[in-house]
This record gives C-alpha cells, structure tokens and sequence, in this order.
C-alpha cells in the first residue's frame, strides 16, 4: 500500500522543485523590471531618501516574487504525491499532508494579500499586529486538525519543577500565532536601507534550507522535505528581488514582502515541527527588537520612521544616525530612566537642550541599523547593508552553534 508520507524518497519531488524555482528565480528577475511603469502609474512609487537624486522607484515589489512564489508552488502541489497516482496497489491517499500543504499556501496567500492592503492603504501599527494573527488562523487550524499536539520537553533545569514533559494546551497555539506576528513584524522594523529586508530574508530562508537538509538522515525527514518545498523556491525568487533591491534600489520590497517572507518561515516552522530552531535564525531581529521596544511601547517617543532617512550627509555620501526630538515634558519617569541607564551602557546618545516649557531631549532612533551607525560611525549606505547582513551570518553561526552543541546543557539529545 501507499504510505500516508508524501514521499519515502523525496529526491525526484525536489529536483522538481528546484528547476521551477529556477524559472520562479528568472521570471522575477524579468518581470519587476517589466512592471515598473504600471506600479509607477498606479501611484505605487516612492522616492529613496537617502539618494541626493529623488528618482521614482516602484514599491511593493514583494507582491510581484510572492506571487511567481505561489505559482510555482500551485504548480508544484500534485508533485509530492504523484505515487499515489501511479501506483496501482496505492489504497490510501495522504489527506493529512494535503492539507497541510494546502493549508500553509493558505496562510501565505492571505498573508501576501493583507500585506499588499498595507502597502496601498498605509495601514496603522496596531493593524500590523491584527493582520499576521488573523493570516495565521488556517495555520493554526491545520496543525490542530493534522497533529494537535501541545506537549513540549522540559529544559532540564526546571524538570525538577515541572517534569520531563509539560502540555501548554491552548497557551501552545497563543505561543504560534505569536510567532507568525513576531516573524511578519520583525522583518519590517528591521528595514530602511537597500537590500536589508530582502538580504536577510535570503540569509535566513538559506540557514532554514542548511538546517533541513543536515536533518534529513534524522527522525523527521518529511518535516524537513516539507519545509524544503517552500523554502527553496522562497529562496529563488527572493533572490532575484534582492538583485533589483541592492545598492543602488531600482524596487522597492514594501511590507507585503516582509509579510510574505515571515509569514513564510512562520509556516515551515510550525509545520515542520521546529518553531524554536528557526526562532534562533532570527537573532538579529530579536536583538533589533528588544532595542526598540522602549519606542514600539512608546515609552520614549517614537517617530514614525526610525531609520537613517535624510541623515545622508551630500558632502561624504555617508549615512548618519537619525534622532527623535521630543520635549522633556513628554517624556514619562520611565522613559527617563530607561534613556540614562541607555546612555550609560552606550546604547544611546543623548543630548538635551533648552529651559522651561522649552526644554527638549533629543536621541538617536534605536533601531541596530542606528546603533552599528553608532559603533562604527558614518557609513556608506551600501556599506551598512553588507554590514548588517555578515551581522545575519554570524546570528545564523550563533544559531547552529546552540543547536548543535549548546543544547545538550538543556536536552537530552
């Protein structure tokens, strides 16, 4: 009979997989180009403000890889199971592995059309949060249909505690679709300078694809062949949109990738069973994150864009760190005390000015591109990005470090 897996040898399903995502990787490469005017007519076009040169440049070019992304993969849906169709014996078809598959195209499709909403309607902060969690609910529904298994091993210095295993029930789909929001949102406040969203999404979906292809001799090989079939063409096509989007940007990726791509490695990594390995990928973005969470919660005063826009010094051609200025009476004790210990670990710089109803404070934007600005002093803009994306590499090296060596201090592996 037919085995319930998709493949017991996943190798001609994903040799399939990687010549169409080849053709994804070409198509892109020749269709944002071929669709610059249109975006541009549509009003869709923004002006790179750390250019001296104010040149329209189409956005939401995300939309246009997302798309050849979902192509390839509808395209790609029959392959996997094409034993079941040739072979005569075959008496059970592998309904739970469709669906799985269906139901993350789902989560993405939706991901990528909510994304898109926000590129064109310019959403609020508090709806970027509502969209990924609404996106992820077809995500959450196929792993309670297909596996429904909310027990997790205990670290070993709480077993004492806790015991071995621990069921966290409905605080494990609470912990899921956090990270569907976390990994659409992270991606996004980590941007602003050509080819940084688009370069460490790449960085991140190549770790993902290492890290799948060093388990396939393990336990779980169709967890992994089943992250391999997204993450591959994801790979490609994001590719060919990073070629558009380096130094200098002739498209813009816009939030519907950043949306596209998270909701992407949310979904290999609840379905593929490894949610908390592919959170370690993400260092880089937990650290950006933890920085800016004094401004996110608006505890100091944030802009709406925190990135170093218009810091472009015409003379060096360098980026300079952007600041917020706000006055001293807008800022809350905790604020307060947050800037000073800050600025005394170096995380900030901070200068003051002014009397009475007109004092103010003014700090640099805490963003980790602001602060490597900060570290290393002015930079030319493609300097930063290639900085910030060896930052990637060594957060992946970090990643696969604790994996494979610091985990046995906490499992038994």
């Amino acid at each position: 009979t037919c085995s319930a897996k998709m493949s017991p040898l996943p190798a001609f399903p994903l040799l399939i997989n990687i010549c169409m995502s080849a053709v994804g990787f070409y198509a892109t490469l020749k269709l944002i180009p071929a669709f610059r005017e249109h975006f541009i007519s549509a009003r869709l076009y923004g002006v790179d403000l750390n250019k001296t040169t104010k040149k329209e440049i189409p956005e939401s070019q995300g939309v246009i890889s997302g798309t050849v992304f979902l192509i390839i993969l509808f395209c790609f849906i029959p392959v996997p199971f094409l034993s079941c169709f040739v072979e005569e014996q075959c008496q059970r078809f592998p309904h739970n592995e469709f669906v799985q598959l269906i139901g993350a195209l789902l989560a993405i499709c939706c991901m990528i059309f909510l994304g898109f909403a926000d590129d064109v309607l310019n959403l609020r902060w508090r709806h970027k949060l509502l969209l990924p969690t609404m996106a992820s609910l077809p995500l959450l529904m196929v792993y309670f249909t297909n596996f429904g298994n909310t027990v997790i091993v205990v670290p070993k210095p709480f077993r004492s505690l806790l015991g071995l295993h621990l069921d966290l029930g409905i605080l494990y789909y609470v912990y899921m679709g956090m990270l569907a929001v976390f990994c659409t949102n992270a991606i996004n406040i980590l941007a602003g300078i050509n080819g940084i969203e688009s370069g460490q999404a790449l960085f991140i979906s190549g770790s993902i694809i290492l890290f799948n292809l060093l388990e396939l001799n393990g336990d779980y090989k169709d967890d992994h062949v089943f992250s391999l079939y997204f993450m591959i063409p994801f790979f490609f096509t994001t590719l060919a949109l990073l070629y558009h989007n380096w130094y200098p940007s002739s498209a813009f990726v816009g939030d519907t990738f950043c949306y596209f791509a998270g909701m992407t490695f949310a979904v290999v990594g609840i379905l593929g069973h490894f949610s908390k390995t592919m959170l370690l990928f993400f260092i880089p973005q937990v650290l950006n994150f933890l920085y800016s969470l004094p401004q996110l919660f608006h505890v100091v005063p944030c802009p709406r864009h925190r990135l170093p826009r218009s810091r472009l010094n015409p003379v060096t051609g360098k980026l300079e760190m952007s600041y917020s200025k706000f006055k001293s009476k807008d800022l809350s004790r905790l604020g307060e005390l947050i800037l000073k210990g800050a600025e005394v670990v170096w995380l900030v710089e901070v200068q003051r000015g002014g009397d009475g109803e007109d004092e103010f404070i003014e700090c640099n934007n805490m963003t980790l591109i602001n602060l490597v600005i900060k570290v290393l002093g002015p930079l030319h803009e493609r300097t930063l990005t290639v900085i910030m994306l060896l930052i990637q590499v060594l957060g992946s090296a970090v990643a696969f470090g604790i994996r494979y060596h610091l985990v046995r201090l906490f499992y038994d592996v």
